[in-house]
């Protein structure tokens, strides 16, 4: 019987929860459990390459390791005359390297029940691999030749203009994605702005030099990390050094994004309106970042129970205050390197999305005030601490959080330590999060039937 490599890394990850031995078959660089003792589960490790390269490693014993290279690539660093660069070297990251062909790749991978998986945020680009830990040596050869040696062959390149269609088409067919889209186009007068999905009139114009220049540019390796889980820091260290201990470069840090504020209006037949209203929140590493968190988890951030209302949401008890119309809000809250989002994300009929978004903001601004409890702040920064550490129960989750703090600060904050900083957020720290939103220039994206719709200019002066 046939097991896939997502059910044993469920597997595996009981017998870590549990300080049991490990299954019965032999896992590479692990001694045999023969002997009656057991094997305790290991704390995140990092280490940092002469050329740069950060790399971080949690040995968890699991039969399936992962491992991700992360990349400071993302859309931010894309300029006027390569918009959508990224999307497109998400979409040919299975195509010809030197290291192998599109077939031998897709082979190798598939052959050991592998899976390559491809993302990008505004920030990085992330490549990783999943696999059963024995051919995690070859898996990286590959992996790394993903990355830094592609060929952008042009047949190859020319047959991707579909898929980005088909893939932007696909996302946008989601009003979320859409409004998040806009949202950050009004919002930055410069790099965040750049839109996750290739714009329609860059399909088909991207060059094979514009990649190979991109890519030579931006994937150096003073600016990655290497992360991995089910796998210990010696072995990655010696793949790593093997891979890229030969490379150098720390590319360029690129611009600082400008926030501006604005308003953008997608005017459709969709009876639903969305409406994004934010302010400037904080920084990956600002130390109002955690603020920010905490006043999201206590405005609320949807309901914790399959079709419930979220009880518990302040946000969600103001606007039922004011209106009895149907509507879903919640609080929004993004970081970046160097910047932020904070404010509230609304869904409601068009005959009430007045009501709605204005009740929303108009609560944030009373939270500014400090007409919030103790009691509130209390839960809110339990429910961000419960919600941290359910998100590193996930292999993708934990190697995603992993990868993006190595890269940003090369070094790794463990869920004990990030428990301890939530709980000295105190309520000034909270009001005075709210109170840069108040304060704060406004950014607006909306979409659907907008003839109810308030205009940012009337949100501000309400």
């Amino acid at each position: 019987m046939a097991v896939s490599a997502r059910l044993l890394g469920r597997v595996c990850r009981r017998y870590y929860s549990a300080h049991t031995t490990p299954p019965s078959h032999s896992l590479k660089g692990v001694k045999s459990p023969a002997a009656s003792r057991k094997l305790q589960p290991q704390n995140v490790q990092t280490s940092k390459l002469r050329n740069g390269l950060v790399i971080a490693a949690l040995e968890n014993y699991s039969p399936v390791s992962k491992v991700g290279i992360f990349v400071n690539a993302g859309s931010r660093y894309e300029d006027a005359g390569n918009l959508g660069i990224t999307h497109c070297l998400r979409v040919a990251s299975n195509l010809t390297s030197r290291g192998a062909s599109s077939f031998k790749l897709t082979r190798a991978v598939e052959a050991v029940g592998g899976n390559l998986r491809v993302t990008s945020t505004r920030d990085c680009m992330m490549y990783s691999v999943e696999c059963l830990r024995d051919y995690i040596d070859d898996m990286l050869e590959y992996l790394a030749s993903v990355v830094i040696a592609p060929e952008f062959r042009p047949w190859e390149i020319a047959s991707t203009s579909d898929r980005l269609k088909v893939e932007k088409e696909i996302a946008y067919h989601q009003p979320q994605i859409r409004v998040m889209e806009n949202l950050h186009a009004v919002a930055y007068r410069n790099t965040l702005c750049n839109r996750l999905y290739c714009p329609d009139f860059m399909l088909g114009q991207f060059t094979c030099e514009q990649l190979h220049e991109y890519v030579k540019k931006r994937f150096c390796v003073g600016g990655m990390a290497l992360v991995g889980i089910g796998v210990t820091l010696d072995h990655l260290t010696k793949a790593a050094q093997e891979l890229f201990g030969s490379k150098s470069g720390y590319g360029h840090a690129g611009a600082k994004a400008q926030y501006c504020g604005g308003e953008h209006r997608d005017p459709n037949g969709e009876s639903l309106v969305h409406a994004a209203i934010v302010s400037e929140g904080a920084a990956l590493a600002s130390p109002e970042a955690l603020a920010f968190a905490v006043l999201q988890q206590v405005l609320g951030t949807g309901p914790y129970v399959k079709r419930g209302k979220h009880v518990t949401s302040t946000l969600t008890q103001a606007i039922n205050n004011s209106t009895n119309q149907p509507f879903s809000a919640s609080a929004f809250n993004a970081s970046y390197l160097d910047s932020g989002l904070f404010g509230v994300y609304t869904i409601s009929q068009d005959r009430a999305a007045a009501d709605v978004i204005s009740a929303a903001v108009s609560h944030i601004r009373q939270a500014a005030q400090g007409k919030i409890t103790e009691k509130d702040i209390e839960r809110g920064k339990d429910q961000l601490i419960v919600r941290d550490l359910m998100v590193v129960e996930t292999l993708d989750a934990l190697l995603e959080e992993m990868g993006s703090q190595a890269l940003a600060t090369g070094t790794y904050v463990s869920p004990t330590s990030a428990v301890e900083q939530i709980k000295e957020i105190t309520k000034k720290d909270v009001v005075n999060a709210a109170e840069k939103f108040a304060s704060g220039r406004k950014s607006m994206a909306v979409s659907g039937r907008l003839g109810n719709t308030p205009f940012l200019d009337e949100l501000e002066s309400d």
